[in-house]
């Protein structure tokens, strides 16, 4: 009798563990019942997703994350949402995806097999390449240049992986320093303190930008992976992603998303009103006419 008893209450407690889980994946269901949507930003990846000269958040993926509410606010029938938005960092943005505090987060997060085990994607939303950032005239002209110097990654981005193998398995001898933001990398490349800023070379561009003299600064190198970007969200919430994927999906294939890339990669933006005059690559078009959510890497 005791052993029944034992074995009902594991069920029990089972089954609730089960229903609670499925709370907590029903994003949905809670944006429906608070009329609240949390969404993650980053405050310095120009032109994705940062801060402008007035303390807004701007930029590519997050004009195209607030487009998707549109989408969210009609499959749940609202006529509004609330947004909270929840800056974020590189070292943060998964976690706070994981235990909830965030329910949607359109950055510059890199979408590979390692973080699709963490957490969920949406379709992708950009197609970048990782590169190297240095001063004009300094004599690194690619990975193979780096022997001997000091190269600034971002901690907690792919970058910094990939320059550690890259480091390890050519014998290089690379002194590889850590910042916590892309901006605070920058400012150890502009003071001299590391010879080359290894990152997405969308985001070297964005940097580039920001700089009080961008011309001396120069982006260099075949890229050492091809890496997509898309939107984070909590792993198995398969009706709030399909919710999302619609909506960038129309973005994508209506030309909307094009539209929108253009604004932020070929005209002046925020905040010195400079231009990246990055015209959308052919890998970037072939996604927006058949987006898909496949990792790269």
């Amino acid at each position: 009798m005791n052993r029944l008893a034992t074995l009902l209450c594991l069920l029990i407690l089972l089954s609730s563990g089960r229903q609670a889980g499925a709370q907590e994946l029903d994003t949905l269901g809670r944006i429906a019942e608070t009329g609240t949507i949390r969404l993650g930003h980053r405050e310095s990846s120009v032109p994705f997703s940062y801060h402008d000269g007035r303390h807004q958040v701007v930029g590519y993926s997050h004009e195209l994350m607030l487009k998707v509410l549109e989408t969210v606010k009609a499959e749940l029938k609202l006529p509004a949402l609330t947004i909270k938005l929840v800056p974020l960092t590189s070292q943060n943005r998964i976690p706070l995806i994981q235990n909830g505090t965030v329910d949607l987060e359109c950055g510059s997060t890199t979408h590979n097999a390692e973080r699709a085990r963490q957490v969920g994607f949406s379709v992708s939303i950009f197609v970048v390449g990782t590169r190297l950032m240095t001063r004009q005239g300094s004599g690194i002209h690619g990975f193979d240049d780096l022997a001997g110097r000091r190269v600034v990654v971002t901690s907690g981005t792919t970058s910094e992986r990939l320059l550690r193998l890259f480091s390890e398995r050519r014998g290089r001898d690379i002194e590889i320093v850590q910042a916590k933001e892309h901006s605070a990398s920058f400012r150890l490349l502009e003071d001299g303190q590391a010879d080359a800023f290894m990152l997405d070379d969308a985001l070297l561009y964005g940097e580039r930008a920001k700089a009080a003299r961008p011309s001396d600064w120069v982006v260099v190198g075949a890229p050492m992976s091809s890496e997509v970007y898309g939107c984070m969200l909590r792993r198995g919430d398969t009706a709030f992603k399909r919710v999302v994927d619609l909506g960038l999906t129309r973005l994508m294939q209506s030309g909307e998303a094009l539209k929108i890339h253009q604004r932020w990669f070929q005209r002046p933006i925020p905040p010195k009103g400079l231009n990246l005059n990055w015209p959308a690559s052919e890998d970037l078009l072939r996604l927006y006419r058949q987006p898909d959510d496949q990792p790269r890497g």
